[in-house]
């Protein structure tokens, strides 16, 4: 499996935390996030910053899925990303938003990206988690992984593993944290 320049991420998280703007602030992220998705077998294609038809809803990325064997095999074609770089929790209204960008592409998965995680509490499905425990009722399956997380990264094997256990996680306690 292809490894992760440690430096490499290390001087896009610098850049995200000392942009000037907030626009600046998300293009390093989502430049990370290209980077690290990038390097998983099989994700190729990848599209940065598209809006639909109708000018409602922006993707921040999404990869075509080759299903490679040491990739994301078992997951559809389209992989979306939703990148958020914020200082703080990403809140309920904007969590939602994103899992109805996941419904409105005809698929059942996403990930978000979100530097602080996700507001609410696990254990009580509350705030965010309320909003993605209730999408799983529907089919709809959302994962969160922070910029720690991301931190930690060696290969991208280990962010292929982190997915399918996050997902596991999900369905067996319908939270995006065990």
């Amino acid at each position: 499996m292809p490894s992760y320049s440690r430096r490499f991420i290390k001087q896009h998280l610098h850049c995200a935390d000392t942009a000037k703007t907030t626009a600046d602030r998300g293009k390093a992220y989502e430049d990370l996030a290209l980077y690290l998705f990038g390097k998983i077998p099989g994700l190729s294609h990848p599209r940065r910053n598209k809006r639909n038809k109708f000018h409602t809803e922006e993707i921040d990325l999404a990869f075509w899925n080759d299903l490679h064997p040491a990739g994301l095999r078992s997951f559809k074609a389209i992989i979306l990303v939703e990148c958020k770089n914020w200082s703080k929790p990403v809140g309920s209204m904007e969590v939602s938003w994103f899992i109805t960008k996941i419904r409105d592409s005809a698929l059942d998965f996403g990930i978000l990206l979100a530097a602080k995680g996700i507001t609410g509490n696990a254990q009580d499905r509350a705030e965010a988690h309320q909003v993605v425990a209730k999408a799983l009722k529907d089919g709809v399956r959302m994962i969160v992984i922070t910029r720690e997380e991301i931190e930690g990264l060696k290969a991208s094997q280990q962010l292929v593993e982190m997915i399918k256990e996050k997902l596991c996680d999900l369905h067996v306690t319908g939270t995006v944290w065990p």
